[in-house]
């Protein structure tokens, strides 16, 4: 029997990783996509990686610094690791700035949108900055020398900086060296008097820096961006009395963490930059340095300054089904499930399900999961709502969300102050599931109506995320709902869940279970398949349970977002497992778990990915779709995102993600086909709207002579 933990049957998550970052970046460089959007790519791509650095680059930092030298599946230790992705981000940054110059700031400028360099200034242009620096600029700007009296200043994480060699007028040496940070007071870019020019801050400060150092001529100038260790250390034990407090205290403390990066002009002097990489004690292999604007977020700022929808997607509204209205919501869910496919499905009923409980006086109480949340979001008020009408509001709000906490903790105290009990979530888990609870009265009885879904309750990223959720009122998973909110806020342990399933544990167990019954009927001769949608595959244990599918003749097909480290190809071990990767507009995050069960296909959606983390360390659910019509629709959806074969690269043996040839089959663009759906189902129901007004203006009077006084 083959040894199936052999390290050369796995790929390293972090290469796999950057691997999807390449495949965001080939969408910045692919002239089929508006202009606008292609650099919305390329910002996209270098906020993915500042990210990756902050979290994974630093674990495996931490790992080696204090002495883990424990190998990964693939067989590469922590320092082995960073030796590797180091070379690999290097090249990929390289990349970017080939992106950047070669194609989006150029394909601007011939459109009329131009970045500036201080040397393209016109006299006008030099003498508004000039006012605008004085202005703006030199109030807030702190020069700060570096010698024996006054040490080299702390530099907050994600700052631009400017390092600064001076030669003082009345002595020959130049080794004087000054640091200041770029102010975010004033944006990052800034709009010139004449229409559609920008220059860039650091540009501004830079042209004018002699008026900062007075006696000194500047011999040299260079901007530099650094990055800390943002991995948020919560302790998990009895010790800590309050994870609030915990989370708000590391929170602090984590603003301070290592430099992990730093990113330097390519023309930084030798003398400057010794001098920084000691103060910064950050490896050689992570400093990188680029040619062209530091840190490309600044795509974004530019952006909003260019009014021209012609350059981006055509707007794009989800339908909104006129039975999850807010007069009948309740009515037509107590009647039939709903499944929503965001966005081409409207997020509104989502939100007006939350707003119609708040208001309904037959409501009884909320309860709901929240991970990540808009900065306005109109779910946290209508919860607020619900407690000021005195509704029993319980929300679980999980303050532990990566680079959500500040955001999340600062919601958990405004719906605390409005009456809500919040739990702020668990010890040793993050608490990923996505659900929510309304328990109604009507007639004689109670109900529970129960909302379930793959995303988060954003309003915001609703709009541009891929995901699925179900309304309904079944009542056993009515009663599991009920079940899990009572293990969470309370001490409960229930013998069995009716249909629901939950990590830690149950999810993995699920699906092991569900991947043998494939294998028996693979082996019987019987028909078999397991079709899964999801963002990362980096559970070791999982792939090795779909490589013995694999081996048991088992057609496996995988929708991977992001990281995979399964290797497909393998003789014997993967020669059945197709993966595709789907990047496009929109960012796909609905997972999908699909088995055939000979033929009598069983469907379910989940909040997890096959991640260790989701399946060990979070509180996720996977849940089934029960009606019919409703699990073909989720199936029908798998299908076409599968014969994608414009956004989708398939996973070759070799490791890479390639585009299908394309020659003599017709385009499907699956988000493109939900889309052009979505817009037919509108139009339809306006037509059907018109033609009703329509039979209203011409409705006939009742004869006033019939019916008379008796």
């Amino acid at each position: 029997m083959t040894d199936l933990k052999q390290p050369k049957y796995y790929v390293n998550r972090e290469i796999s990783w950057l691997g999807f970052n390449k495949r965001v970046l080939e969408e910045g460089r692919d002239t089929q996509n508006p202009i606008l959007e292609r650099a919305k790519f390329l910002a996209i791509t270098q906020k993915n990686m500042d990210e990756w650095f902050m979290v994974r680059v630093a674990s495996l930092q931490q790992q080696m610094l204090v002495g883990h030298d424990k190998a990964d599946a693939s067989g590469l230790s922590p320092k082995q690791q960073l030796i590797k992705i180091a070379a690999a981000a290097g090249e990929q940054i390289k990349n970017q700035y080939q992106v950047l110059t070669r194609s989006i700031i150029p394909t601007m400028k011939r459109l009329g949108f131009e970045l500036l360099r201080a040397e393209d200034l016109t006299d006008e242009q030099f003498n508004f900055l000039r006012e605008f620096f004085e202005r703006e600029l030199r109030p807030v700007l702190t020069p700060m020398a570096i010698d024996s009296t006054r040490p080299f200043p702390f530099l907050a994480n994600d700052t631009l900086n400017i390092g600064v060699r001076l030669k003082k007028n009345d002595e020959q040496s130049e080794k004087h060296i000054a640091v200041l940070q770029v102010p975010e007071t004033s944006g990052r870019v800034i709009a010139l008097p004449e229409e559609n020019q920008v220059i860039l801050i650091e540009e501004v400060v830079q042209l004018f820096l002699d008026a900062l150092f007075p006696g000194y001529t500047i011999k040299e100038s260079n901007v530099f961006h650094i990055l800390r260790d943002m991995e948020l250390d919560v302790a998990d034990d009895e010790d800590t009395p309050n994870i609030l407090q915990e989370v708000q205290s590391k929170l602090q403390e984590r603003e301070r963490g290592r430099v992990i990066r730093v990113i330097v002009s390519a023309n930084t002097g030798k003398m400057l930059m010794t001098k920084l990489i000691k103060a910064l004690q950050v490896p050689d292999d992570r400093i990188y340095e680029v040619s062209g604007p530091i840190d490309l977020t600044f795509i974004n700022s530019w952006l909003k300054l260019i009014d021209a929808p012609t350059l981006e997607y055509a707007p794009f509204h989800g339908y909104e089904n006129p039975d999850l209205s807010s007069d009948k919501i309740f009515d037509s869910i107590r009647k039939r499930d709903y499944l929503l496919h965001h966005p081409y499905d409207s997020f509104k009923p989502v939100v007006q399900f939350i707003k119609t409980a708040a208001k309904d006086d037959d409501v009884l109480a909320i309860k709901m999961t929240l991970y990540r949340v808009s900065g306005n979001s109109p779910i946290i008020k209508a919860l607020s709502d619900a407690a000021q009408r005195g509704k029993q509001v319980t929300v679980l709000l999980e303050i532990k969300a990566r680079f959500d906490e500040e955001n999340n903790v600062h919601w958990a105290r405004e719906l605390e102050q409005k009456g809500v009990h919040v739990v702020y979530g668990l010890r040793g888990l993050k608490v990923h599931a996505k659900m929510a609870m309304v328990v109604r009265r009507e007639d004689d009885t109670i109900r529970r109506y129960v909302h379930l879904a793959t995303g988060n309750y954003n309003d915001v990223t609703a709009n541009f995320y891929t995901d699925l959720g179900l309304l309904t009122v079944d009542s056993e998973l009515g009663a599991d709902v009920a079940s899990i909110f009572n293990i969470l806020t309370g001490y409960s342990d229930p013998s069995f869940f009716h249909q629901l399933h939950m990590s830690p544990n149950g999810i993995r167990e699920f699906i092991y279970e569900k991947i043998n019954i494939e294998i028996m009927n693979a082996k019987a001769g019987k028909s078999s398949g397991i079709k899964m949608k999801f963002n990362s595959l980096s559970d070791e244990r999982m792939v090795r349970h779909l490589y013995e599918a694999s081996e048991a003749g088992v057609p496996i097909e995988l929708i991977v977002r992001g990281i995979t480290m399964l290797k497909v190809g393998i003789p014997k071990i993967s020669e059945t497992i197709k993966v595709h990767s789907i990047v496009g507009r929109f960012l796909e995050h609905s997972r999908i778990f699909i088995f055939n069960n000979d033929d009598n296909p069983l469907t379910y959606l989940s909040s997890a990915d096959l991640m260790t983390r989701n399946l060990n360390r979070r509180v996720e659910l996977l849940f089934p779709i029960r009606n019919e019509t409703l699990s073909q629709q989720v199936i029908n959806i798998f299908e076409i995102m599968w014969a994608d074969n414009v956004k989708t690269r398939v996973l070759q043996p070799n490791g890479s993600f390639e585009k299908i040839d394309r020659r003599g089959l017709a385009s499907v663009n699956a988000q493109e086909m939900f889309i052009a759906e979505s817009m037919a189902k509108q139009i339809e129901l306006k037509q059907q709207q018109e033609r009703e007004n329509t039979q209203k203006e011409f409705e006939p009077i009742n004869n006033p002579f019939i019916g008379g006084e008796e």
